[in-house]
C-alpha cells in the first residue's frame, strides 16, 4: 500500500493507533523497513515517507480529549476540529496510544472508543480508520465516530458506525490481510469511492 500510494503521487499519512505499549517497536520496524531493511521488501527504501519515532499518547475525559506528543498539546475543549486538524497536518507515518481505561470504564463501547473525526465538509482530505475491532454493534466497537459539524467545528456528533462503514470506517478482515498484497490498498480505493458519494448527499442535505 505505501509503495502504491507513493507512485501514485498521493499526499498521505499513516498513523497507528493502539491501546498497547507496542508503539516505539513497531515505529522502530516500520522506519527500518522503509530504509530498505526488511528482507521481503527492499525496494520500500524508494519510499520517502519519514517516520516519527517519538509515539503520541491521547487521553479522553467527559470534558475533553487530549492529545499530546513531544511538544505538541492538543485539546478539544475549544473546539472538536482542533485534533482533525492536527491528524491532517501531519505527514509520514506515526502513532498514538489510546486511553484504554476510558474505554474500560465505559464498558468497551464505542462512546468510550478511539476518538476519530470526520469533516464531510472537508473535499480535500479523506481520513480512514482500519481496525480489526470495528464492530456495526455500538456496545462493543473500538472506535468513538465523531462526525464535525458546520458552526466552525467547535461541536461534533456522534455517529452510528453503519453511516460510515466502508466510508471511513474499515472493519479488518484479517485472513485477507495475510493473504492477500494488495488488501489494504483495495480498502483504500472502496473508502475512496464511497466517500465521494457521502460528500455530495452530504452536500444535498
Amino acid at each position: 500500500m505505501l509503495e502504491s500510494l507513493h507512485l501514485q503521487g498521493r499526499e498521505f499519512c499513516v498513523i497507528l493507533r493502539t491501546f498497547g505499549c507496542d508503539l516505539p517497536q513497531v515505529l522502530q520496524s516500520i522506519h527500518a523497513a522503509l530504509q530498505g531493511k526488511h528482507p521481503e521488501f527492499p525496494h520500500l527504501q524508494q519510499v520517502p515517507l519519514a517516520t516519527d519515532l517519538t509515539p503520541g499518547r491521547i487521553r479522553c475525559s467527559k470534558r475533553d480529549i487530549v492529545l499530546t506528543r513531544g511538544s505538541d498539546r492538543i485539546s478539544t475543549r475549544t473546539k472538536e476540529r482542533n485534533i482533525y486538524q492536527y491528524f491532517s497536518s501531519l505527514a509520514g507515518v506515526g502513532g498514538f496510544q489510546d486511553h484504554f481505561d476510558w474505554w474500560a470504564r465505559n464498558n468497551f463501547s464505542g462512546s468510550g472508543g478511539k476518538p476519530f473525526w470526520i469533516d464531510p465538509t472537508d473535499c480535500n482530505t479523506q481520513h480512514i480508520f482500519i481496525d480489526d475491532n470495528i464492530r456495526l454493534s455500538e456496545c462493543n466497537t473500538i472506535v468513538n465516530y465523531r462526525v464535525l459539524l458546520e458552526n466552525k467545528g467547535k461541536k461534533a456528533r456522534r455517529a452510528p458506525t453503519s453511516e460510515l462503514y466502508d466510508i471511513c470506517l474499515v472493519q479488518t478482515d484479517l485472513l485477507k490481510a495475510i493473504a492477500e498484497e494488495d488488501y489494504f490498498l483495495d480498502c483504500v480505493r472502496l473508502c475512496e469511492e464511497n466517500y465521494e458519494q457521502y460528500l455530495r448527499d452530504f452536500q444535498v442535505e
